[in-house]
């Protein structure tokens, strides 16, 4: 991979994760600190699996 393709994959990914860790943040109805790492670990999670959804169904 070159520097681009990192940088592409790298903001997809993050662009991913902050849009599902705010939806996380709207759906929940107590905010502490445990709710925010498991919010944060499961858009994580989420995140890499549409990253690799996209791959796999466009090919790149």
């Amino acid at each position: 991979m070159d520097r681009r393709t990192t940088l592409l994959a790298t903001a997809e990914f993050l662009a991913w994760w902050a849009a599902l860790a705010v939806l996380w943040l709207v759906l929940i109805t107590a905010v502490d600190t445990l709710e925010l790492a498991v919010g944060a670990a499961v858009a994580g999670v989420a995140a890499l699996a549409a990253v690799a959804a996209r791959r796999a169904v466009t090919g790149r």
